[in-house]
């Protein structure tokens, strides 16, 4: 299940979508703070494509482990520290196929998905840029 959406969402509801298979892994982002010094940040997507490379994703990740399912909801637009951005969860019935899955699927994410991020910070906006220890992350799945 792939949704990107600008609403927030509630992670109990959500996992409760997925089967209960015997493991359910997951990972949620929030918006960070940094100190005080980010006030806010604007997620910006390509409608249609974002959708597609999610889903390309999630097909790739139930093509390399036993899954039973995945989810996957990420959010747009002007977002305050401590609010939800990313909810990735993986049920399957052995917990390393959900971990590995899950890692997959947030590692891949943050590189291939096209998601642009800005920061509202005490010294301005400025556009979050590409990391290296996500490239690294990203590749190690290859």
């Amino acid at each position: 299940m792939i949704r990107v959406q600008a609403e927030d969402f509630d992670v109990a509801a959500e996992l409760g979508r997925l089967p209960a298979d015997g493991a359910l892994c997951l990972f949620l982002g929030t918006v960070r703070g940094n100190g005080g010094n980010v006030t806010a940040m604007t997620l910006e997507h390509y409608p249609g494509m974002s959708e597609r490379e999610l889903t390309r994703l999630e097909e790739e990740a139930r093509g390399r482990w036993p899954i039973s399912d995945a989810l996957v909801v990420h959010r747009y637009g002007r977002l305050e520290p401590g609010e939800r951005i990313v909810l990735v969860a993986v049920s399957s019935m052995h917990r390393a196929a959900a971990f590995d899955a899950c890692r997959f699927l947030i590692d891949r994410l943050k590189t291939a998905a096209p998601f642009w991020k800005s920061e509202e910070t005490t010294a301005g906006d400025t556009w979050v840029e590409a990391r290296a220890d996500d490239d690294a992350a990203s590749e190690r799945w290859r």
